[in-house]
């Protein structure tokens, strides 16, 4: 008796994916994952920092479509709508957007999700990393996301949390390695490729009025020789030095089967209006890896 065409079919090879922080950069995660799809690899397991705690999160519920679909809409302006602002323990609040995501995807417990995720955090008391893998799957990726003095931190279970890129920005660990064939990580602190930012096509460049503008500002209305950056800015560069240095080392120490790597200039971190350029960036920069690591194993 012959044997279903099924049974004859190679097995799909397994991935765990630690993807990294880095604001709207983080787009750049849907992207990858598209084409590690596309390309036949099964996602078993997901452990997330930060942007990389928010893809994933939202991945593992199925719902990436909805929420690429709903981002990749978004003018300079709805970014800014979407900022509640404060000035205790930072700069916004961070709940406008977890409520926006939370009404647009749906919330979840992390134990009912498909596949094994972990949302990365920071206990700032504590001064040690979190790995947030049961409970509320957005009350995990708000702790994770909470960029200190940007995002007011995140109280859980006793414990103030903020982003998990102070300690850990791109987590590789033994702990999710063990779970699939492979085990990828996307960086989002790669070389520089000094990419231009893409104008939004509805907003103007200089949308930000007063303060807000100064606070965002790159002084890209400015000659480069005299630019002086908004707080915001060099906030965000100093993140991206520390972020950076921490990554080579986690890199080092636990190195993956592939990496995918993504410019740290590629976005400022609130660019979300951005999101189809950066999308296709991780998919292309995907692409290119992948052809490597198959050549490689004779695949």
């Amino acid at each position: 008796m012959s044997q279903p065409a099924s049974a004859h079919a190679p097995r799909k090879p397994t991935v765990a994916l630690a993807l990294g922080a880095g604001g709207a950069k983080g787009l750049a995660h849907i992207g990858v994952i598209e084409e590690l799809e596309r390309r036949g690899y099964v996602i078993d397991a997901i452990a997330g920092t930060s942007m990389g705690a928010l893809i994933g999160g939202i991945y593992a519920m199925g719902k990436l479509d909805v929420y690429r679909d709903w981002v990749c809409k978004l003018a300079r302006f709805d970014v800014l709508r979407l900022v509640d602002w404060t000035f205790r323990g930072g700069l916004i609040k961070g709940e406008r957007i977890i409520e926006t995501l939370r009404e647009l995807i749906g919330d979840a417990c992390i134990e009912d999700l498909p596949l094994a995720y972990t949302a990365v955090a920071t206990d700032i008391d504590r001064e040690r990393e979190v790995w947030l893998s049961r409970g509320q799957l957005f009350d995990a990726i708000r702790a994770s996301i909470a960029i200190p003095t940007i995002f007011r931190p995140h109280a859980l279970e006793g414990r103030r949390l903020v982003d998990g890129a102070l300690l850990n920005p791109v987590p590789v660990t033994p702990l999710i390695r063990e779970r699939a064939d492979h085990l990828f990580a996307i960086s989002l602190d790669g070389p520089s490729a000094t990419l231009a930012p893409e104008r939004d096509a509805v907003a103007q460049p200089d949308a930000e009025p007063g303060w807000l503008g100064r606070l965002l500002s790159h002084g890209e209305d400015k000659p480069a020789h005299v630019r002086e950056p908004g707080a915001l800015a060099l906030l965000t560069q100093a993140m991206d030095l520390m972020q950076s240095n921490l990554s080579r080392l986690r890199l080092a120490a636990y190195e993956p089967d592939l990496l995918v790597q993504i410019p740290r200039d590629a976005a400022a971190t609130y660019e979300f209006y951005r999101a189809r350029e950066l999308i296709e960036l991780g998919r292309a920069r995907t692409r290119e890896a992948l052809e490597q690591f198959e050549a490689k194993r004779g695949g």
